[in-house]
């Protein structure tokens, strides 16, 4: 018993420690975040407590205000927390693969299906709106990446709709921050086992990467190309 006891508070120390180093993280990006986090809790305590007194109930509605002052203070705390950490992402090489990892349940995501030297990479994202190729680095040379990675996919899933995105700021890209959110908004016309049978399809054919050992999150600036990597015409 004292075991599993010590064991709790050593992980509730553990969250409390990261939720810590996550809000010092976020501060420095965003100086106003201890205010709207203040003004979010104290505005949501404020309005219960006034419908209390007025309907004759102030401790049974302030309750209430206080755990949804908790929950709204920690669902704005999450969003700009994952404002800021884009912000920091932004413009890193391989900071579009960090985000696909996080989209949610029922995608599959595989980092750098194509690269060239210059470290314009793209990677793949396999859920029920089909396919998405997520690329990154210089627009008019990604383009060439996804155009060859699209004829390569064509011989094995021409029957899976195909979705192409740049993350960027300029025109018809999608910033990093969105990324997610544009994923989402993708329509579903797959079902669960086609999702898999694509998958497999795709795993067969490999990739550029499946040989190389590359790091989670965002890639090292040093990073560069092996000579001969990239995608090449068949």
């Amino acid at each position: 018993m004292a075991r599993k006891e010590t064991a709790a508070d050593a992980a509730n120390a553990g969250r409390l420690k990261q939720i810590a180093l996550t809000y010092k993280m976020t501060r420095k990006a965003d100086s106003k975040i201890g205010l709207v986090l203040a003004a979010v809790g104290i505005g949501i305590l404020g309005v219960f407590l006034a419908i209390g007194f007025l309907i004759g109930h102030p401790v049974y509605l302030g309750i209430l205000g206080l755990l949804l002052a908790f929950l709204g203070t920690a669902i704005v705390f999450g969003r700009r927390a994952e404002r800021a950490a884009f912000g920091q992402m932004e413009g890193q090489p391989g900071a579009a693969a960090a985000v696909l990892d996080n989209v949610g349940r029922g995608w599959t995501t595989t980092p750098a299906v194509a690269m060239n030297r210059s470290q314009d990479v793209v990677h793949r994202a396999v859920g029920k709106a089909g396919i998405v190729l997520v690329a990154e680095g210089n627009p008019n040379r990604v383009k060439s990446l996804l155009a060859a990675e699209k004829k390569k996919m064509n011989r094995v899933v021409a029957d899976v709709p195909v979705h192409d995105i740049i993350v960027g700021t300029g025109d018809g890209q999608v910033e990093l921050k969105k990324l997610r959110t544009t994923m989402l908004k993708l329509p579903r016309v797959l079902s669960g086992p086609q999702v898999t049978a694509t998958n497999d399809r795709l795993r067969a054919m490999g990739d550029l990467m499946s040989n190389m050992p590359l790091p989670k999150g965002p890639m090292p600036k040093g990073m560069r190309m092996p000579r001969g990597g990239g995608p090449k015409a068949r």
